[in-house]
């Protein structure tokens, strides 16, 4: 039975890609291009979530496709896979196989799991608000790559080692990549797609944007995404459900653990170097304009092959190295971007955007709701910073074009743009390269996608629009 699902399943991705081709209205998708880039983010979609192969190989499907139906520039798609994130992630692998070479990711866990407590419910809020502040003025991105391999060295630690048949670790990633999108709201800093906004703004008031207004107006957004997050991520988890032990039994393994050595301290000097440098990059950006986040741990990933132990033996050998990376997270995250690309430079988003400019919207909570779907559902398949780039011209003309002031919708489609909780695409495919199910995270993601749309139409109208 096993044997025929896959094989049913094998044989049904293809077959989406082809019902887009030939089934989608050509009035909407008047090109080849339009349709197949639908199609394969459909196809994409189903064998992640089924996996009846590898995840990291539906990753390549963009290229495969692409060589065969162009809908964009092979170029363009490729470098998806070599991108400055790409790197961020590789670079950030590196570093933390050298924890578990020198103990280092033990005594990180013991850490936590003892200033924290063992409750599972408290350690969801903790990494739920850490990951929400942090990503309120840092890139998604470089948030989730560095808290998650915290959470994954405690997770390891207590015995959490399979992602995905523990609902524990599942919860907690989750968690992690759920708080970082939702963070990245809470001020322009949180994300180019919001500078995007930001400069859309200026040009309809004319007028240089304040940053302390948008934090003021989103301010109360950001408490119901919050409260209605963690509610949600809770919501099925005992009152006295813990992580494999207790706070005394935490804290008297930390304390007879043995002091920390050299090599153990400079892998986590460097851990700690790489991010803190890019955490701060604002302020050195203008003297080092090439020091991104990205090549900063991958400078620190070449820094941490030339440490050695008291005897003189190499702490990192690429061969042994090469092996505990986690291919497969950087090939999804890949993917991701890649399956962006194509609904982008295909003009199938700009299409979407041009089906909804023609239903008529007249303002009001009708199209309020609208928006935040269609911007919702952009930021799932695409990237946020491309979804901010469609939509809010589409946006701003529609509303133009009925006679109403634009200014409020663009900010209920800011919310939209910021959050995606559905595919293992942009940052939610690191907690899938870890282990994480994409059919859990769809599952619990489409729910919790209706929570939020109903809540955030009812609040983009009556904070913006009313």
């Amino acid at each position: 039975m096993k044997k025929n699902r896959r094989l049913l399943n094998l044989i049904l991705g293809p077959l989406l890609l082809l019902a887009c081709i030939f089934f989608l209205p050509e009035s909407l998708f008047a090109g080849l291009a339009g349709r197949a880039a639908v199609g394969t983010v459909a196809w994409m979609a189903f064998w992640w979530v089924t996996a009846p192969v590898d995840y990291a190989v539906t990753a390549f499907l963009p290229i495969a496709v692409n060589a065969v139906i162009q809908m964009a520039d092979m170029e363009s798609v490729i470098a998806n896979y070599a991108s400055e994130t790409i790197l961020l992630l590789l670079g950030a692998s590196i570093l933390t196989v050298s924890w578990e070479r020198t103990g280092l990711d033990k005594r990180i866990a013991l850490r936590f799991l003892n200033l924290i407590g063992s409750g599972l419910r408290k350690q969801i809020v903790f990494w739920f608000l850490v990951s929400a502040v942090l990503s309120a003025v840092l890139p998604n991105a470089v948030v989730c790559a560095t808290v998650t391999p915290i959470a994954v060295s405690m997770l390891n630690y207590i015995g959490e080692k399979d992602v995905a048949s523990s609902k524990t670790a599942s919860k907690i990633l989750l968690t992690i990549a759920y708080a970082a999108g939702v963070g990245g709201l809470a001020t322009p800093l949180g994300g180019a797609m919001n500078l995007v906004v930001v400069d859309y703004i200026q040009q309809l008031t004319g007028e240089e944007y304040m940053y302390i207004e948008w934090v003021i107006k989103f301010l109360p957004i950001m408490i119901v995404l919050v409260v209605s997050n963690l509610l949600f991520l809770v919501r099925d988890i005992g009152r006295k459900e813990e992580l494999g032990g207790s706070a005394e039994y935490f804290a008297r393994e930390l304390k007879n653990m043995p002091p920390m050595n050299v090599e153990e301290a400079m892998s986590l000097a460097l851990f700690l170097l790489a991010t803190l440098l890019s955490f701060t990059r604002q302020f050195y950006q203008d003297m080092l304009p090439g020091l991104k986040p990205a090549y900063v741990f991958i400078i620190c990933a070449v820094i941490s092959f030339l440490i050695v132990d008291k005897d003189g033996n190499r702490l990192l050998v690429w061969k042994s190295v090469q092996s505990k990376i986690i291919w497969e997270l950087i090939y999804i995250f890949a993917g991701g971007l890649a399956a962006g690309t194509l609904i982008n430079d295909s003009g199938a988003a700009e299409a979407i955007g041009q089906m909804v400019s023609g239903m008529g919207l007249e303002g009001g909570i009708a199209t309020v709701f609208v928006i935040v779907l269609l911007t919702l559902a952009l930021s799932d398949v695409t990237s946020n910073t491309a979804t901010a780039a469609v939509s809010i011209p589409i946006v701003i003309s529609i509303m133009q074009g009925i006679g109403l002031d634009p200014l409020p919708y663009v900010y209920v489609a800011t919310i939209g743009i910021n959050l995606s909780y559905t595919l293992p695409t942009s940052i939610r495919a690191i907690p899938v390269g870890y282990g994480l199910q994409p059919s859990y995270m769809m599952k619990e993601g489409l729910k919790l996608s209706a929570i939020v749309l109903v809540l955030m139409t009812a609040c983009g109208y009556a904070l913006f629009v009313l």
